[in-house]
């Protein structure tokens, strides 16, 4: 068996993708309703996808989101998406499965080699600022205080082209952010994590932390992908990223009204 390594880019599976994408297509349509507008704003070529992100370790959004690109960009496009590093470096079973799916683990260098190389990649900045974020804030979109997306779509000159899903946060009612707990376990040092949330979720009642995946509810969900934008040479990556989770926040906000 080869060296397992979270960093690998050519354990993409395109003939997999193929055969599993129209079965996920068919869950996401009569499990979540899947609606999709926005569509004419994916491109080939290198882009970076910037998602909210919603319900943890495994939610909807993720699912949802990647079949919608599979489908607009086919399966043989180059398409990656940054994982966090408890799934891809210390659930190695799990780690291989997600790389096969195009995953990869998340750092600015692999988001470099991807678009370097002429692929598509989907990030998710807001991590788990934004996927544990309690249910009363489930209309929010969080990217900031994180930047490290701007830097490297400026390095290479992509487009950022912003997804912005609704309706994927109700897969779980998330009642305590746990940011308090977090610090006391030190978390943000070895788990690259601020957040330890608790929530009410199938099948376990109570969900606590960051890595327990559930049964997400069958609410509906809906995708919007926005219009590509670009950093400006005179703007700072700060100002950019708040641009950026400015029109997913002025979406997000529609879309829920």
């Amino acid at each position: 068996m080869n060296t397992y390594c979270p960093n690998d880019l050519g354990r993409r599976d395109p003939e997999l993708i193929a055969r599993i994408l129209p079965r996920l297509q068919g869950f996401n349509a009569s499990y979540f309703r899947l609606e999709v507008e926005g569509s004419e704003h994916a491109q080939g070529g290198p882009a970076m996808f910037v998602a909210n992100h919603n319900g943890g370790i495994l939610g909807p959004d993720v699912l949802c989101t990647l079949s919608v690109l599979w489908k607009l960009l086919t399966p043989q496009s180059p398409l990656y998406a940054l994982a966090h590093d408890f799934p891809m470096r210390q659930l190695r079973p799990l780690g291989r499965a997600l790389q096969r799916i195009g995953a990869v683990s998340a750092s600015r260098r692999n988001a470099l080699r991807v678009l370097g190389s002429g692929g598509q990649v989907l990030v998710y900045p807001g991590g788990d600022l934004d996927a544990y974020r309690h249910s009363r804030r489930r209309n929010e979109v969080v990217l900031l205080p994180r930047t490290g997306f701007v830097a490297v779509a400026r390095r290479l000159g992509v487009p950022i082209i912003p997804i912005v899903a609704r309706g994927a946060h109700r897969s779980a009612y998330i009642f305590s952010e746990g940011r308090r707990l977090a610090r006391l376990l030190g978390m943000r040092r070895w788990a690259r994590l601020e957040m330890f949330p608790l929530a009410l979720a199938l099948p376990w009642g109570l969900a606590p932390g960051p890595w327990l995946p559930y049964l997400p509810l069958p609410f509906p969900v809906r995708l919007r992908l926005l219009r590509p934008l670009r950093a400006g040479p005179e703007e700072t990556n700060l100002s950019v990223a708040r641009r950026v989770q400015d029109v997913m926040q002025e979406a997000l906000t529609a879309m829920a009204a």
